[in-house]
């Protein structure tokens, strides 16, 4: 498991709900510590304590797994496809046309990655 990676979108999740360590920690009741070695990747959190912090920060497992689990990037998807919809009606377009021409640049150079 790429724990640096975790960490690193556990702190991104953290900041956009504005907390800080301290109160990130406080709501999940582990000391401010192993928050920051959770997010530098130092140590993994236990099972418990991870969907604790999933919980608070209000963020899916598939979002801050997504390189670690095969399934997780569906999980993602959702996400994004929730997102987009409530964007406004032109930037919801500007966004969808954005990512139409980079997943047909893909299929263009033959990544079969980006296959449906």
């Amino acid at each position: 498991m790429d724990a640096k990676a975790v960490g690193q979108r556990i702190r991104a999740a953290r900041e956009r709900k504005h907390l800080t360590q301290e109160e990130l920690a406080a709501l999940v009741d582990i000391s401010p510590t192993h928050v920051s070695v959770i997010e530098r990747g130092t140590k993994i959190p236990r099972m418990d304590t991870f969907v604790a912090i999933a919980n608070v920060l209000e963020v899916s497992a598939d979002s801050l797994l997504v390189d670690v689990v095969d399934r997780a990037a569906s999980g993602v998807a959702c996400e994004l496809s929730d997102a987009i919809d409530t964007l406004p009606r032109e930037e919801k377009q500007r966004v969808l046309n954005a990512v139409s021409a980079l997943f047909f640049s893909f299929r263009r150079q033959g990544n079969r990655n980006f296959d449906v």
